[in-house]
């Protein structure tokens, strides 16, 4: 993985986004298996058969990007992870657990897995400080100082803590996706999703997410993007899943994946959003 700043900030070894060596060490679980495993997972909305025998299992400390046309499940399949959308047959087991249906063990679950999506999801009428600190308060528990101290490193890291005191509203896109990245680092998460976390950016917009997304990437966060952006993939990306129609239909890592696809649907894909 190559060096990069967060922000055009020089990133300092061993911390990211105020994750530690230490923390990144005690998630990481070397040899105690994949920290995410889909076996047989189905899902259907009605008729549509939107997630069809998903297996994959995603080791600690991996980047997966997902990748493949619109409609082919990518969504349906990271929301899945932490239970957003359940699944009608198969099973999803999150470091070594099965996924609980609900209640207390569910609340855990989510706060272990942090969620960005591609819309921000921000409390319009909290600050980005008090969007950041609500989590760990509330669900960690942990002391207004210590979530407030907490809070401001993250936002410094991610490059907006001169923001910490406004509203979403008063933010750019870009500005407030990198606020819910750190408020989702903020619950000192093992693992982070993101579905399509730039798709509703201004391009001039997308750069600064992406930065962040790979600092997190290159310090050993374990991670699964669901992403159109195809430098990101070749940049960060540990493997590259393809999806279309709801399979898994062929991964690689990125450098054999890009150059040259196995199955005649990615070649098709890869063809139409690489030269245009």
């Amino acid at each position: 993985m190559r060096p990069f700043t967060v922000a055009g900030m020089t990133e300092a070894k061993g911390t990211v986004a105020g994750v530690t060596e230490a923390d990144a060490a005690a998630g990481a679980g070397v040899g105690a298996g994949p920290l995410v495993q889909l076996e047989g997972v189905n899902k259907h909305f009605g008729h549509l058969h939107v997630l069809r025998d998903v297996d994959l299992a995603v080791a600690r400390g991996e980047v997966v990007v997902v990748i493949g046309p619109s409609g082919s499940g990518k969504s349906t399949l990271c929301r899945a992870i932490n239970r957003l959308e359940t699944i009608d047959s198969g099973r999803i087991v999150f470091d070594g657990q099965p996924l609980p249906a609900e209640g207390r063990s569910l609340a855990r679950l989510r706060a272990d897995v942090g969620m960005v999506f591609q819309s921000f999801n921000l409390f319009a009428h909290r600050t980005i400080l008090q969007n950041v600190t609500l989590g760990p308060i509330k669900v960690r528990k942990e002391k207004p100082a210590e979530a407030r101290e907490r809070a401001m490193s993250l936002l410094e890291r991610v490059g907006i803590a001169s923001q910490a005191d406004k509203y979403p509203a008063q933010l750019s896109g870009g500005q407030q996706q990198r606020a819910a990245i750190a408020r989702a680092l903020a619950m000192r998460p093992k693992a982070m999703l993101f579905d399509e976390p730039t798709s509703a950016l201004d391009p001039e917009m997308v750069g600064e997410v992406l930065d962040v997304m790979t600092a997190l990437a290159g310090e050993g966060m374990t991670m699964i993007v669901v992403t159109h952006e195809m430098g990101f993939a070749r940049h960060a990306a540990n493997r590259v899943v393809f999806m279309a129609d709801g399979q898994l239909v062929e991964q690689a890592g990125p450098e054999e994946f890009f150059a040259n696809p196995r199955s005649d649907r990615a070649k098709d894909f890869l063809s139409k959003i690489l030269t245009h």
